[in-house]
Parts: structure tokens; sequence; C-alpha cells
């Protein structure tokens, strides 16, 4: 059985929503090994004379905790 945590951030991105997901995924990525899964969660935007400014997704990134036991003795 294996246990899975999960963290939540926020990417931002001027372009797009699917931006901003692929900026929180490549953010958490630099940290955080063996991902195994991202979930938006919410979708957001900032809006400036009528027009969206800055794209912002918060996704939940899925990865496995590893024993820290059982890795020393690998």
């Amino acid at each position: 059985m294996t246990a899975v945590k999960i963290v939540k951030i926020t990417g931002s991105a001027e372009e797009s929503w699917q931006a901003a997901a692929e900026e929180a995924f490549r953010e958490a990525s630099k940290t955080i090994d063996d991902i195994s899964g991202v979930e938006v969660e919410d979708w957001t935007a900032d809006v400036e004379d009528g027009e969206i400014s800055e794209y912002r997704a918060t996704v939940e990134v899925a990865f496995p905790v590893h024993d820290q036991q059982r890795q020393q003795n690998q």
C-alpha cells in the first residue's frame, strides 16, 4: 500500500488558465519528486480595464510518501 501526500500550489500566467496550471506543475516539480497526479481545484483571474490581465490556477499535486528507513537500506 502506498501513502500519497497532496499539496496545493497556485500558478499564474498572462496567456491562459492552462498555462497557469502548467506553471504550478513546473514549479512543484522543482522540489517534489515522483509527482503522480495533478488536479485543478480552482480557476481565478485578475481583471483590469475590462480585460483579464492574469490567470491563476490552484492545483493539488499528488506524490507518494517514501519510507525514510527503507530508502536508506536500499
